[in-house]
């Protein structure tokens, strides 16, 4: 199910192309760093670590006489004479993309706010015009354009209300397609392009708040159940002057299509990437703005599913496209050959392979042009670790490894226009995350630091307690696991085992980086204290492994993925220091739910679980996420009833604390109810907590974590009791 289980406001997507959390963005020439520090923006030199005040607090006071704005996100016009600054920023679902948006003249210091005229906090995805003259934003869910000198406003669409959406998305769009931001300036600042969805074919599911007044209230969220009709979307292009938009005729019904990626191409084109509803064919249209043709230059197809860029590399989340030879052709990726590889497709549709051999582009960092290389993550003998690479253009040549060869875990960098800088991230499970500023070239940091060497070098791979091993199950399947050994382990006695498991096509458990088995729901030395924890990935998770390993699990989630858990549970049960009387599992969202089909399919392995906004009945959840791995169910309801847990929950004989809360806007809580009236049904006794008003991620309220870890902890170690024994 769900990915998003940690803290939402960690990460803020704010509609400029960039995370905010790093708080880091290279400037265009590649030589120097923007970063918001002490409320102000600046721009340091990496190679000398100088700093440059380019916008200072005393600038960013509004003329009521309070106090400067606080800046949330950040964009600089092209010109250089403009700023605009996101504050006082709200949710919208998942992340904070609402809020105010202010403009400072960076000439003359005329600081004001835009969109004054709308409600407070409604503004989104405000953009500067490329030729810094104009700013365009959504604001309740129509798309504005205000002029930069004049502040003259026109709305330029007016149909948008109800589940009439014009520049932004519905929920399910943002939670399964990664899409909030929907508009894009063209490269002239005449004519915006933009997404309409009509989701008003799509039914309110309907939460019930009984905590905030002595009567309840009703919460809507228009979600789409498996099997529901999709939302009706379609792209449109605006001219700002006259506010005429022309629709692009792009082929099929768009009851049964969904537009999942748009951008402008270098002229008078759009670009727009669509998926059939059963997510097996992409297809890609150029349309004219003007005349609205849509023709058809790349198709594909796969039996399984199509993944689109933003499911694996999150820096194309709301959008981007990477145009080569001044857009007559362009990067795409496809795992048509067996492996997720990258190519260079021209405007006629002919392709050109430019990674070749048997591994994954795990991510892509940076392309390159002008020096002719691409800069990718990849792996290609250890799939639970992630290495920088880059090959050239032309499609000749091997993969040239950046990374050091003796520095083994996960590698992240953020590298600069023209590849001259990289800010590079490195941890594994016994080095701590450390981060550094290094020149490309020769992967050294800068001002003769070499944090990451050192920090390896210092770190002691015994300390942690973790080892990585490779399982292979009875059936042949080889799957990669950590295990944390308590503290004072002593090998000739027995200790519990706790999985912690998530198992679905989100996510991927086993990783070689620092704080994999880190301290989620309890204290940090819960689980060094007396028990096994370990992790496995089953076939199916999002490993770079290979296609076939991803996909094998197509219609069979709740069955594939369980029986693989199981089966490896069973090898790592026959060490002889684990005690296959003290068996625990838990997970959270697809974890959860996992763990409730592990509890209920093989109860003779596991004595206890805690599962945590899980999904009881595949029925339920969103038809992006959960038609796109079990198809179709008017054609295969049998997969859907035996994937749920619901199905199985006669067979529980082990002791279950259930949690979920009752505002969860993904997981919504009738899968708790419907799966606690069957277990009533059956007379199987379990611990229930449901946390009023919570979301999918638990976390709301004064004592909510802390009462969740307690909760967590407590009935741990109480039915899955800590310590070795004779």
């Amino acid at each position: 199910m769900s990915r998003h289980i940690v803290f939402l406001l960690l990460f803020i997507l704010c509609g400029f192309g960039t995370s905010f959390s790093q708080n880091i963005t290279w400037t265009k020439d590649g030589r120097g760093m923007l970063q918001i520090a002490d409320g102000q923006l600046v721009r340091v030199d990496p190679k000398t670590g100088s700093r440059e005040l380019l916008i200072a607090k005393s600038q960013l006071k509004p003329l009521d006489g309070k106090g400067p704005i606080d800046i949330e996100g950040y964009s600089l016009s092209e010109n250089g004479e403009w700023a605009l600054i996101f504050t006082n920023t709200a949710r919208v679902w998942r992340y904070n993309t609402r809020g105010d948006y202010w403009l400072l003249n960076l000439k003359n210091n005329k600081f004001r706010q835009i969109g004054k005229g709308r409600p407070a906090q409604s503004l989104m995805f405000a953009k500067l015009s490329p030729d810094g003259s104009k700013v365009a934003y959504v604001s309740e869910k129509n798309i504005y354009v205000e002029d930069l000198n004049s502040a003259a406003v026109k709305q330029l669409t007016s149909d948008g209300k109800g589940k009439l959406i014009n520049g932004t998305f519905d929920w399910v769009y943002e939670e399964e397609f990664f899409l909030r931001d929907g508009f894009r300036w063209s490269t002239d600042s005449k004519n915006i392009a933009y997404w309409q969805v009509d989701a008003n074919g799509t039914r309110d599911f309907y939460m019930i708040n009984n905590t905030d007044s002595v009567y309840s209230r009703l919460v809507p969220v228009e979600y789409p159940k498996v099997g529901q009709p999709i939302s009706r979307v379609k792209v449109g292009v605006v001219n700002i002057t006259n506010a005429i938009t022309k629709w692009m005729g792009i082929p099929g019904d768009p009851g049964k299509n969904y537009l999942v990626r748009l951008e402008w191409t270098n002229g008078d084109e759009v670009i727009v990437q669509q998926l059939d509803r059963k997510q097996q064919q992409s297809n890609l249209y150029l349309c004219n703005m003007r005349s609205g043709v849509a023709k058809k230059i790349y198709s594909e197809k796969d039996e399984a599913w199509i993944d689109i860029q933003a499911a694996w590399d999150e820096d194309y989340a709301n959008g981007g496209w990477d145009w080569l030879n001044k857009g007559r052709e362009f990067l795409w990726s496809s795992e048509k050959d067996g492996w997720r590889h990258l190519y260079i497709i021209d405007r006629d549709g002919k392709e050109k392979l430019i990674t070749k051999g048997n591994y994954d582009v795990i991510d892509i960092v940076n392309v390159d042009e002008a020096k002719g290389f691409v800069y990718f993550m990849a792996s290609p003998y250890d799939a639970t670790s992630s290495y920088l690479y880059r090959v050239s253009l032309s499609g000749t040549g091997d993969p040239e490894l950046l990374s050091p060869a003796s520095q083994k875990g996960t590698h992240k960098y953020e590298i600069s226009p023209g590849a001259i800088y990289a800010y590079h991230q490195f941890s594994n499970y016994y080095t701590p995350t450390t981060a550094e500023l290094i020149t490309l070239a020769d992967h050294k940091g800068l001002n003769g630091e070499n944090r990451v060497a050192d920090a390896v070098s210092k770190a002691d791979s015994t300390s942690s307690g973790i080892s990585f091993f490779k399982v292979k199950t009875a059936d042949g399947i080889e799957m990669d696991a950590w295990m944390q050994k308590p503290v004072g382990f002593d090998p000739t006695k027995k200790y519990p085992v706790v999985f912690y498991v998530y198992t679905e096509p989100w996510r991927q458990t086993v990783q070689n980086r620092f704080g994999v088995a880190g301290a989620e729901l309890r204290n940090a030395d819960f689980f060094k204290n007396g028990y096994l924890y370990v992790s496995l990935d089953n076939r199916g998770t999002p490993a770079p492994k290979g296609r076939s390993w991803r996909k094998s699990i197509y219609q069979k989630i709740g069955l594939l993925n369980i029986h693989d858990q199981a089966m490896g549970a069973k090898e790592i049960l026959k060490l002889p220091y684990a005690d296959t009387s003290r068996v625990a599992v838990w997970g959270w969202s697809g974890g959860g739910t996992a763990t409730l089909n592990l509890m209920f399919q093989y109860p003779e392995i596991y004595k206890t679980g805690i599962s945590i906004a899980a999904v009881a009945n595949q029925l339920t959840y969103d038809n992006v996420y959960q038609e796109r791995y079990m198809g179709d169910p008017f054609e295969s309801l049998d997969v859907y009833k035996k994937g749920s847990p619901l199905t199985y929950a006669q067979n529980l004989k082990g002791n279950l604390l259930y949690i979920h809360g009752t505002g969860d806007d993904n997981v919504h809580y009738q899968n708790a109810e419907m799966l606690v009236n069957e277990l009533i049904r059956y007379n199987k006794q379990f611990q229930f907590m449901p946390y009023p008003n919570r979301s999918h991620g638990i976390y709301e309220g004064a004592g909510t974590r802390q009462h969740l870890s307690t909760l967590f902890s407590e009935y741990m170690r109480k039915n899955c009791p800590p310590g070795p024994k004779n």
